[in-house]
């Protein structure tokens, strides 16, 4: 039986559902907020520049598109330099009682990773750039550990091969403590890369980090989903890497698209009954969601482990 069960109607949106001119929806954040779930999802443009937009629903499964975009690449001061190329991916974490977006930011100098705060999902500030080039894949825990933020990361770099990173910050703009604490496992199903998915879920045993992991075949790369286990108290502290991943594209709205064979995700939201949905972006095309029991995902971690590095 699989760990993730998909929603028999997946996907559950695609750029058929936009009322404006998208080639994709993919790579989405999901919140809860008032009682409602929030997508903010990315989309490219027709001349290939992402932007992101906005998704409502009741129930987690059926949503409706904003008439207009939610971020598009600014125009004023240094943001408008290093969004230049377009917006990307992001992660969405409540902490505080606000909403932190993470996204990629890319520009003819690489990709940075901006940070927007919200607390109703209509008002948006850009805060701060937060790294340098090259980064991807920021999320930020919702808590915070002896009164400093933290998050993970995943720089891009050929000398600690596309490995997980743990940073931390006082003010949410300068960072720093810097740790490499996950990394590819060679002849693996991540062994290409790896780099944090959704914000990670606090659970008794630990906080469950949802990640992604690349393989690279004889026909171009195959991007999965695995789980990882971190201490409650010490966030770098990983207790256990599940060794088996959790879903692989399978179905044929994740095989072909945009970018072949990827299951990517920027989300999952934990339910009160013990579930957790899980939101991916199939063939950087179409978004999908599936649901999973939390404490499956812990004892995979805790039964069927593999080194963090």
């Amino acid at each position: 039986m699989p760990v993730i069960s998909r929603y028999q109607n997946n996907p559950i949106l695609t750029k058929d559902n936009v009322p404006y001119e998208v080639a994709t929806v993919h790579n989405a954040a999901v919140v809860k907020h008032n009682n409602q779930y929030i997508m903010i999802f990315r989309s490219h443009r027709l001349n290939g520049r992402s932007i992101l937009g906005k998704a409502v629903s009741d129930n987690g499964f059926d949503f409706k598109v904003a008439p207009k975009p939610f971020m598009t690449p600014s125009k004023d001061g240094i943001f408008a330099e290093y969004e230049e190329y377009g917006i990307e991916d992001p992660r969405i974490t409540l902490i505080d009682d606000e909403y932190l977006i993470t996204y990629s930011a890319y520009s003819r100098h690489g990709v940075r990773i901006g940070l927007a705060k919200t607390k109703d999902f209509i008002n948006i500030r850009r805060l701060s750039l937060i790294t340098e080039a090259d980064y991807r894949n920021v999320v930020i825990f919702p808590e915070k550990f002896n009164g400093l933020y933290a998050r993970l990361d995943r720089p891009h770099s050929e000398i600690s091969p596309w490995s997980v990173w743990i940073s931390y910050s006082p003010d949410l703009i300068y960072w720093g403590e810097s740790k490499v604490i996950m990394k590819p496992l060679t002849y693996h199903w991540d062994e290409m890369k790896i780099g944090p998915g959704a914000p990670p879920i606090k659970t008794q045993k630990g906080w469950l980090n949802i990640y992604h992991g690349v393989f690279s075949t004889m026909d171009g790369s195959v991007y999965r989903l695995g789980v990882a286990l971190h201490d409650l108290k010490d966030p770098s502290q990983i207790i256990a890497v599940a060794d088996e991943w959790i879903l692989q594209p399978e179905e044929p709205y994740e095989i072909t698209g945009y970018v072949h064979n990827v299951v990517f995700s920027c989300a999952a939201v934990p339910e009160n009954d013990g579930s957790v949905k899980i939101y991916w972006g199939g063939a950087d095309k179409v978004m999908c969601v599936g649901t999973a029991n939390i404490n499956d995902l812990v004892d995979l971690c805790l039964n069927k482990p593999r080194k963090p590095y």
